[in-house]
């Protein structure tokens, strides 16, 4: 089997170890014997929507969001939607979740997003949110813990056919207010969530692999079991930062 992963603008979006959960997946597929192809898309490159499993949007300032959003709308949405739809395995972090909804609104100005998931952003009076979080989410086999970091000043609000992703134990999550962190909807995910993420929970990591390759093969293959200890411990150490140990 391959997992097939494209990073989209890989580098403008990547200052939340975004290339550390890139290759964390890497690495689980390699040790299970799992070949793994990656490919990154940029300003101007259209992509197919059949060619990729797995697809990643990681974090950015407001500036390169500015930068990437429009250009995303006009060369990638279409694409990225059918793919979606097709059952294709998505992972939007901080600014890429942001990006996932209709649109974020940064005083006067207005960027669009991708309107694949029913949410919007947008900058309110206050500090920024940001520590140590830990939420409860189920991907559909069971309900797990995720712990990592979040800073954004952005506040998300889901739309009323939304799913978040989970539940806040610990820390803001979307907004500060609402208790919701991220969004789920199908195989797509966005997150607050980083610092990085996969590593500290590698559970994510493996149904990320599992739902890509479900897509090219049929249906989500049982992974080979791995020896997490060491993940198991970056786990514990997340959750007893975030004060849910």
């Amino acid at each position: 089997m391959e997992l097939r992963l494209l990073a989209l603008y890989p580098d403008q979006m990547n200052i939340y170890a975004d290339r550390g959960n890139i290759l964390f997946l890497q690495h689980r597929c390699e040790w299970r014997g799992i070949s793994f192809a990656y490919q990154g898309a940029g300003p101007g490159e259209r992509i197919d929507p059949g060619a990729h499993d797995l697809y990643y949007i990681g974090g950015g300032q407001d500036r390169d969001q500015v930068t990437v959003a429009a250009d995303m709308v006009q060369t990638k949405r279409e694409a990225l939607a059918g793919a979606v739809e097709d059952g294709a395995a998505l992972l939007a972090v901080c600014g890429g979740y942001q990006l996932l909804g209709h649109s974020y609104q940064l005083g006067q100005e207005t960027i669009p997003g991708l309107g694949l998931a029913d949410l919007h952003t947008v900058r309110e009076p206050g500090e920024r949110l940001i520590g140590n979080v830990a939420i409860e989410a189920d991907l559909g086999d069971g309900e797990r813990l995720l712990a990592g970091f979040e800073n954004h000043g952005g506040r998300t609000y889901l739309g009323a056919g939304a799913e978040p992703l989970g539940r806040v134990v610990r820390g803001f999550g979307n907004n500060g207010r609402d208790g919701l962190e991220g969004v789920r909807r199908g195989n797509l995910i966005g997150t607050y969530l980083h610092g990085p993420l996969l590593p500290k929970n590698a559970w994510l990591a493996d149904r990320l692999i599992s739902l890509a390759l479900g897509r090219r093969y049929g249906e989500p293959p049982e992974l080979e079991p791995l020896d997490d200890s060491l993940e198991a411990a970056a786990h514990e150490s997340a959750r007893r930062a975030a004060g849910a140990a």
